[in-house]
């Protein structure tokens, strides 16, 4: 019996899930991970991302001693549409801060920076 070519693909997607990392295949979307220092403690708020249409909207929650400065970055789809870097902003211990941004049209990107 021949299988059908559209069943092709399968095993391929297949081995694709089991050769990724286990954070990339659990992580949900829209969430970024602590960041770490050197002497690898942990350090960083956790950030929540919401894009609609053309406005941003972050959430970072910093669990740690430590304040984390945050800044967000928006890319924007349309070439004539300025791209733009917020102003990093201290999220303390314990601490939420919301951040947002904006394109006139359609983002393309979003990601946000951690300073010590």
């Amino acid at each position: 019996m021949r299988l059908s070519h559209r069943f092709a693909p399968v095993p391929a997607a297949l081995a694709l899930l089991v050769a990724m990392p286990f954070d990339a295949a659990s992580r949900p979307t829209g969430t970024t991970a602590h960041a770490r220092v050197d002497d690898a403690r942990p350090f960083g708020a956790a950030c929540r991302t919401a894009v609609d249409g053309s406005r941003v909207t972050v959430y970072c929650h910093n669990p740690y001693p430590e304040t984390d400065r945050v800044g967000l970055h928006v890319e924007c789809e349309r070439w004539w549409d300025i791209d733009s870097d917020g102003v990093p902003v201290g999220a303390g211990p314990a601490e939420t801060v919301r951040l947002t941004g904006r394109c006139w049209k359609e983002v393309r990107s979003v990601w946000v920076s951690h300073q010590k």
